[in-house]
């Protein structure tokens, strides 16, 4: 008579119960519905006039899901015996797996700048309970992110607790990529969720910290960066000039050098080859690195933030793949004792 989920339904939880209501009992002894792909679980209510498929494992998000009732001499009979005549099927897709459940698990690996606490009451999977950890995927336990000591205002602008586009969750995705060998999109794909599960299981959380970076073009110019909520360096920068700015805005870490020879041409026509050390691309064409300079501190870059040597080098290694680094026009030094060895 009817089937939940509905025939052609969308965006279904991949942990939900799936039920069959019929016309009249179906026998204890008759055969059962059959589910493609395969999920652990078992089906209920033999006996009576509603089948219920309880399982005790998930579906994976984005999967098309097909239940199919055999028809015919061998196929589901009622207890007076009635037959359906032929056999019946029923599809559903299931949904993506929920953004706030993600964070909840990069904050639980130290991937985030944030800490999340479940709510009194609410049911947390085991670390080990892959099937549970699923459900959860599905719908996340309730609870609260609350920021760690010592971050820039400036940074808790880009957090945005369960937006798909928010730069701090791209960030952190970045790295976890990095970190487990993965294509480093900062995209939380099923690649990205299934390690992602193996890393909860195995409690592999990040070794390296969180790092955050914000270039001011005051005068004088000045980068600032954080790393675990402390600022280790306040120094003088360089940006880029009128006719090549840096340009403003937040972007991740997505490519670094030790060395690198930068090419390329000049405002006024003529090629450039600069050997540079600790880079750190954040935007296409432009990056924190070295830059030998007489001074520092106001426009002299091609669209790079350039620092000192002694800078560069102390600050490279923190500036890590998915690092958040901020171009913003002046305002007054952030707080904190600079700090560059």
């Amino acid at each position: 008579m009817s089937e939940t989920p509905a025939d052609g339904s969308t965006g279904v939880s991949g942990a939900a119960d799936i039920k069959l209501q019929f016309s009249a009992p179906v026998a204890a002894n008759s055969p059962l519905p059959t589910i493609k792909p395969n999920v652990p679980g078992t089906w209920q209510g033999a006996g009576t006039s509603t089948l219920k498929f309880v399982p005790t494992g998930a579906f994976a998000q984005l999967t098309k899901v097909t239940v199919r009732l055999p028809g015919g001499a061998s196929g589901i009979r009622s207890a007076s015996g009635s037959l359906l005549s032929s056999d019946v099927r029923f599809k559903f897709s299931t949904s993506a797996y929920q953004t706030t459940r993600l964070e909840q698990l990069l904050a639980q690996l130290d991937y985030l700048p944030l800490n999340w606490s479940a709510a009194p009451g609410a049911t947390t999977p085991a670390a080990t309970d892959r099937s549970a950890q699923i459900a959860a995927a599905y719908d996340p336990p309730q609870g609260t992110f609350t920021w760690q000591a010592g971050w820039p205002s400036k940074l808790k602008t880009f957090w945005d607790n369960g937006a798909p586009g928010s730069l701090i969750l791209k960030g952190a995705v970045m790295l976890f990529e990095y970190d487990h060998g993965l294509t480093m999109d900062g995209i939380p794909g099923p690649q990205v969720w299934s390690t992602l599960l193996k890393a909860v299981a195995r409690n592999q959380a990040n070794t390296q910290g969180y790092t955050y970076a914000l270039a001011r073009e005051a005068n004088p110019e000045t980068l600032t960066v954080w790393h675990d909520g402390k600022v280790i360096l306040h120094t003088l920068a360089n940006t880029g000039i009128q006719a090549a700015p840096t340009t403003l805005g937040t972007a991740p870490v997505y490519l670094r050098y030790y060395y690198q020879v930068m090419k390329g041409t000049n405002p006024d026509g003529s090629k450039y080859a600069d050997p540079v050390y600790y880079v750190s691309y954040f935007r296409a064409g432009e990056a924190v690195h070295y830059f030998p300079r007489g001074s520092y501190g106001f426009p002299q870059s091609l669209g790079c933030v350039e620092l000192p040597w002694t800078e560069a080098k102390f600050v490279w290694p923190y500036m890590n793949y998915g690092t958040l680094v901020t171009v913003a026009p002046g305002s007054q030094t952030p707080p904190g004792s600079p700090t560059s060895n």
